[in-house]
């Protein structure tokens, strides 16, 4: 077990809680909606994208097809292939393995384990994923098979945790200019759209802020120094 991946488990934690609790609340809307609970632990077994989920979760429980809440989901989540370009260089193997390490990739993962410098290190992702992901199923089972006990998951204020989550990430990543150049214009982007673009079309339109760190990719903090 290699330094980064030791580093990556610790760091993962606090994010594994978040995602325990916001899987539980996935567990208990989804057996609500329909699912069986099986069927629902097998979703985040498979899935495990907690935007996709409640995305498709919501256009399934309106009366919506699968195909439409299979399209919806595939939008909100299509931010992974800008993450995914990104990544692909630090990744080892051919495409196929690259394409496997690839699944690895969840939000808070990607941000910790980039250097600032267009470089990732690649143990750090898996280290910082690997508890999420198992927090991710624990809690959809909990969910699941102890609804009940549960109860409204909006009563408990389950409701904010998302927003509160991807803020926590990009506060992480506003340490230089141009990544709160970045996030200001991508904000933006998506406000402007979410009144009248599809779920997922806003999220995808707001990767488009990310091109701005194509002109200069700028040096890690203490680059400079250590150089």
């Amino acid at each position: 077990m290699s330094p980064s991946f030791r580093r990556g488990l610790r760091l993962g934690l606090p994010f594994a809680a978040v995602a325990l609790v916001l899987a539980l609340s996935f567990g208990v809307l989804a057996v609500q909606a329909g699912f069986t609970p099986v069927q629902a632990v097998l979703m985040s077994v498979l899935v495990f994208g907690g935007s996709a989920q409640f995305t498709a979760l919501t256009i399934v429980g309106a009366g919506g097809g699968i195909g439409a809440a299979v399209g919806a989901a595939t939008l909100m989540h299509s931010r992974f292939l800008a993450m995914g370009i990104a990544l692909a260089p630090s990744l080892s193997g051919g495409p196929l393995r690259r394409a496997a390490e690839g699944q690895a990739v969840v939000d808070s993962s990607w941000a910790l384990a980039s250097r600032g410098d267009g470089t990732f290190d690649r143990g750090l992702l898996f280290g910082t994923t690997l508890p999420q992901y198992i927090g991710w199923a624990v809690g959809t089972v909990l969910g699941a098979y102890g609804g009940a006990l549960v109860g409204d998951p909006e009563r408990l204020g389950l409701d904010a945790l998302f927003p509160t989550f991807f803020i926590g990430i990009l506060v992480a990543e506003l340490r230089r200019p141009r990544a709160r150049v970045a996030a200001l214009l991508g904000a933006g982007i998506a406000l402007a759209l979410v009144p009248v673009a599809p779920a997922g079309v806003p999220v995808l339109a707001a990767s488009a802020a990310a091109l701005i760190g194509l002109g200069r990719v700028e040096p890690a903090p203490g680059a400079e120094a250590s150089g």
